[in-house]
C-alpha cells in the first residue's frame, strides 16, 4: 500500500521524460514509472495533462531573518517559494542581524525559523573578515557553503581582500567546504562610485556606468585562479554576462573545480528595463544589454551555468526610491523571484527554446541539490529520495499579478510578465503544502545539516 500515488503524469526524472506513475511512501518516492493497475493507495491524484518535476532546490534567496524581517521573512518567502514550485531553499547570511558568522548563531537563526517555513531549508555560511576561526564550527553544524563579497556588501558584512581570501579557501580546501563568491572587483567599483557621488552624477546610467562586465569579470578572473591553485570547490554567484560565463566554461575545461548560477532576471531582463522603470529593476551585478541576456542562454544548455536561482532580494517599496541625495546608488539593490523562477523557467526554456523539460529540472532541482550536499535527499525523482514534486500544467497561460505574490512587500519586477506553463501543486516528503492557491497544511519545513561526506558535486 502506496500513502500517495500520481497518475497519468509526465514524469521529469534524470534520465528523459517518463509516461506513468510516482509513488510515495512515509515521506520518500517508492517508485517513478509505468507502474500496474489496480494500485493500491490511501490517495490518489491524477496529473493528467501535467508534468511532475522534482521539487525545485533555490540555492540563493534572503529570507533576512532573523533581522530584516520587515522586507521578507521565512513565513511569506517560503510559502512564496512552495506556490512556485520551489520546496527547498538556501538561504543567504546577509541580511540576518548577525550575519551568520559562528556556529552559535547558526543555531539562533534555525530556531528563530523552525516552526515558520513552509519549506525545508539549508543555511549559508557567512565568509567575513572576523570570523576564520568559526567557518570550522559552522561547517560542523552542516552549513551547505560560505558566502565572500568581492565588492563592498554594505553594513553588518566585511569583503574580503584576495590574500584574505587565498587564506580562507586553503582552510575551506582541509574542510572540505564550498565557497560562493560574488564576483565585482572592489576597487573598479569604489573608485567609480565615489567619482561619480562627487560630481552628482546619481542616475540609473551612472550606477551602470559603475557596475561594468569588467568588474565583474576581473573578480571572476581572480577566483578562478585562485580555485586553480588551491584546489577548493568554488561557486560563482548571479553571473550576469556570457563573457563571465565564458572564463568559468574555460575554467571548467581546464580542470577547476567551479560551478555558476544565474538568475532568471538576467535571462529576461536587460539595462533599458532599469533605465526606463526605474530601481525595481536595480540589482548587483546590474543587468545587461540584451545581446548579453540572449547570449546566456548558450551557456545554460552546455551546462557551464549550472543552476539557476532567484536571489531573492526584497525591501519595501520605499527603498526603492532615487530621490535621496545618492540617487538610485541609495536604492535598495534586489529583485523578488523565489515564487516566479519555475514558471518563468518553464517559459523560457520549454516554451521559448523548445527545450526539454530534463533541462529545467537539472538547472532547478537536480544540479542545485548536487552542488550543495543534497542530492540523495533533494533534486530528482528517483526512488528513495524525498518525495518532494510540483505538478506543473503547461498550457495553463499565467501573467504575475501582485495581489497573487505570497510576498511580505507584494511587488516584483516580475509583476506583469506573462507565460505559459503554471505549478498547479507542491508537495514535501508527500505531503502537500500548496494546492488550488492556497496551503492545505501548516508549516513544516525542517533544517537541513549538509554532512561532510555529501559535499562533493
Amino acid at each position: 500500500m502506496f500513502d500517495l500515488v500520481v497518475k497519468n503524469a509526465r514524469l521529469v526524472c534524470p534520465d528523459g521524460v517518463k509516461e506513468g506513475c510516482l509513488a510515495v511512501r512515509e515521506g520518500k518516492i517508492a517508485a517513478a514509472g509505468p507502474l500496474p493497475e489496480p494500485l493500491a493507495a490511501r490517495q490518489i491524484v491524477d496529473a493528467a495533462g501535467c508534468y511532475v518535476l522534482p521539487g525545485g532546490v533555490d540555492d540563493h534567496v534572503h529570507f533576512n531573518e532573523p533581522g530584516y524581517t520587515w522586507r521578507e521573512d521565512f513565513y511569506h518567502g517560503s510559502r512564496a517559494a512552495a506556490k512556485g514550485g520551489i520546496t527547498t531553499v538556501i538561504d543567504m547570511p546577509l541580511q540576518n542581524l548577525p550575519p551568520m558568522e559562528s556556529a552559535a548563531v547558526m543555531q539562533e537563526k534555525i530556531a528563530a525559523i523552525t516552526g515558520k517555513s513552509y519549506v525545508d531549508y539549508a543555511l549559508w555560511g557567512a565568509m567575513l573578515r572576523t570570523n576564520r576561526e568559526e567557518l570550522a564550527g559552522m561547517q560542523a553544524q552542516g552549513a551547505a557553503a560560505f558566502k565572500c563579497f568581492m565588492c563592498d556588501p554594505g553594513k553588518d558584512y566585511t569583503d574580503l581582500q584576495l590574500a584574505e581570501i587565498e587564506d580562507r579557501l586553503r582552510l575551506l580546501q582541509s574542510l572540505q567546504g564550498l565557497a560562493g563568491f560574488h564576483c565585482e572587483d572592489y576597487r573598479l567599483l569604489k573608485d567609480r562610485e565615489e567619482l561619480c557621488l562627487a560630481q552628482g552624477k546619481t542616475g540609473r546610467q551612472d550606477y551602470l556606468d559603475v557596475h561594468t562586465v569588467a568588474a565583474e569579470k576581473k573578480a571572476t578572473a581572480d577566483i578562478l585562479r585562485l580555485a586553480a591553485a588551491i584546489g577548493t570547490r568554488v561557486h560563482i554567484c548571479h553571473v550576469s554576462h556570457p563573457e563571465v560565463a565564458e572564463l568559468i566554461r574555460q575554467a571548467k575545461a581546464a580542470g577547476t573545480a567551479v560551478t555558476a548560477e544565474t538568475c532568471m532576471h538576467y535571462l529576461l531582463f536587460t539595462e533599458e528595463d532599469l533605465l526606463g522603470h526605474g530601481a525595481v529593476y536595480k540589482c548587483s551585478p546590474p543587468l545587461r544589454k540584451r545581446a548579453a541576456a540572449e547570449g546566456l542562454w548558450e551557456y545554460v544548455q552546455d551546462g557551464t551555468l549550472d543552476t539557476i536561482c532567484s536571489d531573492h532580494s526584497p525591501c519595501l517599496l520605499k527603498e526603492k526610491a532615487e530621490d535621496g541625495p545618492q540617487g538610485i546608488f541609495g536604492a535598495w539593490g534586489g529583485i523578488s523571484g523565489v515564487q516566479t523562477t519555475l514558471q518563468a523557467c518553464w517559459d523560457y526554456m520549454v516554451e521559448r527554446h523548445k527545450a526539454s523539460p530534463v533541462l529545467v529540472a537539472r538547472c532547478l532541482a537536480e544540479n542545485p541539490a548536487r552542488i550543495f550536499g543534497l542530492y540523495g535527499r533533494k533534486g530528482a525523482l528517483v526512488p528513495g529520495f524525498d518525495a518532494d514534486f510540483v505538478i506543473l500544467d503547461p498550457a495553463r497561460s499565467w501573467t504575475v499579478s501582485p495581489k497573487e505574490l505570497e510576498y511580505r512587500n507584494k511587488f516584483s519586477a516580475f509583476s506583469g510578465q506573462k507565460g505559459k506553463g503554471l505549478p498547479l501543486a507542491s508537495y514535501l516528503r508527500g505531503s502537500c503544502i500548496y494546492r488550488d492557491n492556497g496551503f492545505p497544511a501548516a508549516a513544516a519545513g525542517q533544517f537541513l545539516a549538509v554532512a561532510k561526506g555529501d559535499r562533493k558535486e
